[in-house]
């Protein structure tokens, strides 16, 4: 049986997605650096009964990422939603961190989650359906945080350029975007923010969104703010 994969399921939003896509009975599969990590987030997945499989790789890893993915559909089949949420948060100011330290920011924030959509998205396509979800942030650029601003920066653009290739053959390319420190019985709760998840992997096509914000705000349950939506039916790309 299809179902969720999680790519970066760490505590705060990753268990808390896998969570709300587990209490649908979708089996799970969780990706983590960590077995550790993996453990926490497993137990925290099972009350719910479904499925679950938990596969170690670093997102940056190529080989090791593509091979997780294959693990993940060898044990449910293709899965219905891949949300990819793994990401380096740090402080950093203009030149503070040396090259190396940008481009392995830039390899976790952006280019993993190229690998992971390039891996399973083209499947999805022939199939006609699919969500491929990404955790953005940072909806105006800090200075203070130089890496995550441009990283989720690239997060936009890449959604956007995966909804132009996937999106016309039935896949749902999306990101939530989240303006603001996650934690529990905080606007930033992660359990208020997973809700979105499952709100755009199930939105009928004609609906689809690309963006939406977690801004911290009260809005009508099940709304959410929209950023950004995807090309209209009658334009002959849906």
């Amino acid at each position: 049986m299809p179902g969720a994969v999680v790519i970066g399921a760490g505590p705060g939003i990753g268990r808390s997605v896998a969570r709300r896509f587990a209490r649908q009975g979708l089996p799970i599969a969780l990706i983590a650096r960590s077995a550790g990590t993996l453990a926490d987030a497993a137990e925290a997945v099972s009350a719910f009964g479904v499925p679950i499989v938990s596969l170690t790789a670093d997102s940056a890893d190529e080989t090791a990422l593509r091979a997780a993915l294959d693990a993940a559909s060898d044990e449910f089949g293709l899965p219905d939603v891949v949300v990819y949420n793994a990401a380096i948060i740090q402080a950093d100011t203009p030149g503070q961190l040396p090259a190396r330290a940008q481009l392995d920011a830039w390899a976790v924030n952006v280019v993993g989650a190229l690998t992971a959509a390039a891996h399973i998205a083209p499947a999805m396509a022939r199939r006609g359906s699919g969500s491929f979800i990404i955790t953005g942030g940072m909806p105006e650029p800090k200075s203070q945080y130089v890496s995550l601003s441009l990283g989720k920066a690239g997060v936009r653009t890449l959604v956007d350029l995966l909804d132009q290739e996937y999106g016309p053959s039935g896949v749902h390319v999306a990101s939530v975007t989240v303006d603001g420190p996650v934690a529990p019985g905080t606007a930033f709760d992660p359990d208020d923010i997973a809700e979105h998840y499952w709100r755009l992997h199930t939105q009928p096509r004609q609906q689809w969104q690309r963006e939406v914000l977690h801004s911290g705000r009260s809005v009508p349950a099940g709304e959410g703010v929209t950023v950004g939506a995807t090309s209209d039916a009658g334009g002959g790309q849906r």
